[in-house]
């Protein structure tokens, strides 16, 4: 699936790069998908402790024996640390600091209204693409009674014409701590070491999740369908900040290139505004913001400290993969097509059907008429391409593909005159991806096994709204995507038609339910300066 969380080595070596101080401000995940650490954990926290007792504690304790990665190079191990809007309460952050986030981080993804932007539940019932009995975790964010400052409660207002339906989950997730290694060994033991450091200060693992990466013999790093990933990220820019290599901006041009601002707080956006972060209260000397250790003076607000400069919005959710239901339904769809078509028409097979359904084929190639994109110059997929000129009408890469609804790039321009408007408009929605999947290897695709697998899906961005919810709302759930009807992402998406479009008759397909929600929450990934305030609590 197009969620696109890993770099081969090669593609590292032209990856972008932060240059001093925030290098050492700015958390390593933002900048690597610590692609040669192949084995990792995700740790899921919650917060036990009361208010009486200091939240600052286990931070102090952990980052003793798994400091946080800040993006100055690559360490034998790496760790990243995001929190919850319920977890920084537990934490001690005071209700006015609480306030200045944004909104859709306050309420958290288990709010009703964006549940069902998001696709997961309408009025009192989950969607098929959320596992059965509802989702296992969350940050709870709406009823979490422990929280310090209960006037700061997301929902707490007596304007409101419409009472709030509080969800909530078995689980309850406060903080999430990713630990990446070198081996399942080592990555084991660094687990067990944590979990007894957080122990004594009442941070407990209520979750976890092996994530892998493993590359097969051809090299191409895949997700558990069996299609090509890594391969679409975009590449954030901002002078004297960002470094390119000159052939990655050359290569990707305005295709993928978005302002640090998209991916990072307080820097410009592609709306050439500064992202907007929270703040804390306090005065600081580090008025230029060379020392990564301590937060910088808010620019705009006197007596305030910019606790989101050089942090994130971490988008999290936990996505079961059904991979014998899948390709027991691409099995299908391939032939009731072949039943379908007239005399002479060559077959199609169930990789045909399942390549229409990504966008690409196997090996990550785009799709276009007659047959797909040939590699660019350093063997990988080509990925600089655009829609409109190669396939506007989606004769080879269908218009409701997953790749195409993920990012539509110009494909949605009415006319050749806004083909660039189109692109860049598309530009102001993108997401940074940092996910692994998790849990065994296929053994056969087509025979349902009682392994747990699937995706845990990470991504960064500064406008949860605009960027991640965006996409999801109006792009990849729109059942009137581009000029479809009654159609929803054919992988994502619940089950219903997918259309192949094709110059002289269009196929229709009926898909279904291949990918589950298991659980999700949007953290804060604080710079290492935020972090070191935290610990002040």
């Amino acid at each position: 699936m197009d969620k696109r969380p890993l770099t081969d080595d090669a593609r590292d070596s032209e990856s972008w790069a932060l240059a001093p101080p925030h290098n050492k401000n700015v958390q390593g995940l933002v900048v690597s998908g610590f692609a040669k650490q192949p084995s990792a954990r995700a740790l899921f926290l919650e917060f036990n402790f009361d208010k009486d007792h200091k939240g600052c504690g286990w931070l102090k304790a952990l980052t003793s024996i798994a400091p946080i990665t800040d993006a100055d190079g690559p360490d034998p191990r790496c760790a990243a640390l995001g929190f919850t809007w319920s977890g920084l309460s537990k934490m001690g952050l005071d209700a006015h600091s609480l306030d200045s986030f944004d909104r859709p981080f306050k309420e958290g993804m288990f709010q009703e209204d964006r549940l069902r932007r998001l696709g997961d539940r309408r009025g009192n019932t989950w969607s098929k693409t959320v596992i059965d009995g509802g989702p296992q975790w969350s940050g709870n964010t709406p009823l979490d009674a422990a929280a310090h400052d209960t006037t700061a409660r997301p929902f707490h207002t007596t304007t409101d014409a419409h009472t709030n339906v509080a969800i909530t989950t078995e689980i309850t997730v406060h903080a999430l701590l990713l630990l990446y290694a070198d081996n399942e060994t080592d990555v084991d033991e660094w687990t067990s070491q944590v979990t007894q450091c957080l122990a004594p200060y009442r941070v407990t693992v209520v979750r976890k999740l092996p994530l892998t990466r493993t590359r097969p013999s051809d090299g191409i790093e895949r997700e558990h369908f069996g299609f090509a990933d890594g391969i679409s990220q975009p590449i954030p820019f901002e002078k004297d900040v960002v470094t390119l290599s000159q052939t990655l901006a050359q290569r990707h041009n305005s295709v993928h290139l978005v302002p640090l601002g998209e991916i990072l707080m307080g820097h410009p956006n592609g709306h050439g505004e500064l992202a907007t972060g929270p703040v804390v209260p306090g005065k600081s000397a580090n008025v230029s913001g060379c020392d990564p250790e301590t937060l910088r003076p808010h620019p705009r607000g006197e007596g305030f400290l910019d606790f989101g400069f050089n942090g994130s919005y971490m988008v999290v959710r936990e996505l079961k993969q059904d991979v014998a239901q899948f390709w027991n339904s691409m099995d299908e769809c391939a032939d009731a097509l072949n039943k379908s078509v007239n005399a002479g028409t060559p077959p199609v097979n169930a990789d045909w059907v399942a390549s229409r359904v990504m966008g690409r084929d196997r090996n990550g190639h785009l799709l276009c008429p007659g047959g797909v994109l040939p590699a660019d110059t350093s063997g990988r997929p080509d990925n600089a391409f655009r829609f409109f000129d190669r396939d506007k009408m989606g004769y080879g890469c269908p218009l409701g593909s997953h790749v195409r609804r993920g990012n539509p790039r110009d494909g949605l321009a009415p006319s050749a005159k806004d083909k660039d408007l189109l692109l860049s408009a598309a530009n102001h929605h993108r997401i940074l991806r940092r996910g692994r999947k998790y849990g065994p290897e296929v053994t056969d695709p087509r025979c349902a096994d009682p392994g747990d697998r699937g995706l845990l899906f990470i991504c960064l961005n500064t406008d949860i709204g605009r960027q991640f919810e965006f996409i999801q709302q109006t792009w990849i759930l729109n059942p009137n995507f581009a000029v479809l009807h009654n159609e929803t992402d054919p992988l994502l998406g619940p089950c219903g038609a997918f259309t192949i479009p094709d110059a002289h008759l269009r196929k229709i397909i009926q898909v279904k339910s291949y990918v589950q929600m298991v659980g999700g929450e949007y953290f804060f990934l604080p710079s290492i300066a935020a972090l070191r305030y935290l610990e002040t609590l």
